[in-house]
């Protein structure tokens, strides 16, 4: 054996240049966590914002309603405005207002009463693209506006779904014989109420129309008569009745706005009756 061979061999060096030290990593959560800070605090303050925008518009518009109806300072108003209401001020209007209070009080007559208006002005004239109104009217309140009516027996009177009932006293030979009668409420030309009868009972029987003629003459025709009950005189004239219905206990009656009832006065004045 040579010597060379006996030599251990040795293992080869790394000819490839050393690289750079690695660099230690950045931690990407606290960057997370702080973007989560930030968010919810944004978020936070938004809401905080627009409650405070909301609180500020329902309390104006409390105050506007009670002004203008010369409501009492402690009359319940509910005030509802759908959706996000900051970009609805920004942009100038409000998309849907809805005001509701019970037991307001107009020419006399008492009625729970739900207006809802479209894009509602916040700025400048206050204008309004248009409302609608309900009013709705218990037994009691309904007495009340019927009382206007000459003859009609309003201490009768009762609600009964989808009519209003009413007992009448026929004359006959000196002695009042009472013959109930349901009235069908429905909308004349015009915008008046009209209660028209609709069903008929003599004692404890049904009755025609034809045959309460035959039995009491032309004296039949006080019951069978309809009755117009003008509601004009009691609503501004910017107010349309549409449609009128007995809902449960109450007399509901629904109206159209004109939409310029909030800059023209003319038809903030109270209509007139034919």
């Amino acid at each position: 054996m040579s010597t060379a061979d006996a030599q251990p061999t040795l293992p080869l060096p790394d000819l490839e240049p050393a690289g750079e030290p690695e660099r230690p990593r950045r931690r990407a959560w606290p960057w997370i966590l702080a973007f989560a800070i930030v968010a919810v605090l944004a978020v936070a303050a938004w809401f905080a914002a627009e409650a405070i925008a909301r609180q500020v518009v329902t309390g104006v518009v409390r105050d506007q309603v009670r002004t203008q109806l010369a409501l009492p300072a402690d009359q319940p108003i509910d005030v509802d405005i759908p959706g996000v209401l900051i970009p609805q001020l920004i942009g100038g209007s409000i998309d849907e207002l809805t005001i509701a209070s019970d037991d307001v009080e107009f020419g006399g007559v008492t009625g729970d009463v739900t207006v809802t208006a479209n894009d509602v002005a916040v700025r400048g004239t206050g204008e309004m693209s248009g409302a609608t109104a309900t009013v709705a009217l218990d037994e009691q309140q309904l007495r009340t506006l019927l009382g206007s009516l000459e003859g009609f027996p309003v201490d009768t009177l009762a609600l009964d779904a989808p009519d209003v009932t009413m007992t009448l006293d026929l004359q006959l030979f000196g002695m009042g014989i009472p013959v109930g009668v349901a009235l069908t409420p429905s909308v004349a030309e015009g915008g008046s109420i009209v209660l028209t009868p609709a069903s008929l009972q003599l004692g404890q029987s049904a009755v025609s129309a034809d045959a309460l003629r035959d039995q009491f003459g032309g004296v039949a025709d006080t019951v069978l008569r309809d009755w117009d009950v003008c509601v004009a005189q009691y609503l501004p004239a910017g107010v349309t009745l549409t449609a009128v219905a007995v809902e449960g206990d109450q007399l509901v009656a629904d109206f159209d706005v004109d939409g310029a009832i909030a800059t023209d006065p003319a038809l903030r004045e109270n209509g007139t009756c034919a």
